[in-house]
């Protein structure tokens, strides 16, 4: 259930951070996190002032820089309840890093470490900050699928469990275990450029255990990490892929089925 030093965030309006690359790549993503959120009878916003949350600009040792889209994300969140996001990886950087990186700043540290205790990946604040492990979800169709560990929500957040049990108690899906499943599978955001060599071979590893797995499909929690998994196996011609654990379970939504 949720930490002791984070309130509840049962019946709060959910504000929406949809992060850079769900928002220019993946809006499918998006809305399938506002479609089982209103599901559930939670009210949405969207910020529209929301840009990046800085995390590139921080990895790659621009403190300042990162300072500055940070500041941006904090003004355009200042009133928000609850933040959530379908991204472990922004979320680590907003919960784990904002309170460091405006530690020195009176003005901004309060509202830096306010943001950071009302910020939810998508899973976890379902399973959680709601205690759901139960959507009451089916999907059209029987489908087996596997689960990738993305390296940020399952180091700094925890975040392992949570897209398992809401799959696990999903109608039609049956879960298999992926080797290696925690293994990061080479993408790391600058590094995948800085150490493009290292970062290939790691993602060659990660394609041989997806091809290894009986599952139809691997799932993860960051769109980063998919994108990165996608396109090994789209080189390698492999009709194997990667989706977001949202998409899949907005498509067992009552009625979705009919559409």
């Amino acid at each position: 259930m949720v930490d002791n030093m984070r309130k509840s965030p049962v019946g709060k309006t959910v504000s929406l951070f949809v992060t850079c690359m769900v928002d220019m790549l993946y809006p499918e993503t998006g809305w399938a996190v506002v479609d089982i959120l209103e599901y559930l009878g939670i009210a949405v916003d969207f910020p529209m002032g929301q840009t990046c949350c800085g995390q590139p600009g921080f990895n790659a040792g621009h403190r300042p820089e990162a300072r500055q889209v940070a500041m941006q994300f904090l003004k355009a969140f200042k009133n928000a309840e609850v933040i959530v996001a379908p991204s472990g990886s922004c979320v680590a950087m907003i919960r784990r890093e904002y309170p460091s990186l405006f530690a020195d700043d009176p003005r901004w540290r309060s509202e830096a470490e306010r943001i950071a205790s009302i910020t939810w990946e998508f899973t976890e604040f379902l399973v959680d900050g709601l205690g759901i492990d139960d959507l009451n979800l089916s999907l059209p169709d029987t489908q087996s699928f596997a689960f990738h560990d993305s390296c940020h929500g399952l180091r700094m957040l925890n975040l392992g469990q949570a897209g398992r049990t809401l799959l696990g108690n999903t109608a039609n899906a049956s879960i298999e275990p992926l080797p290696e499943s925690d293994v990061c599978c080479g993408f790391g955001g600058l590094f995948a450029v800085k150490m493009a060599e290292i970062s290939g071979a790691m993602l060659e590893r990660k394609i041989q255990n997806i091809e290894a797995c009986p599952a139809q499909t691997i799932l993860c929690g960051d769109v980063s990490c998919l994108t990165h998994m996608n396109g090994g196996l789209s080189f390698q011609k492999s009709t194997r892929r990667v989706r977001h654990i949202a998409e899949v379970l907005a498509e067992g939504l009552p009625g979705k089925n009919d559409e």
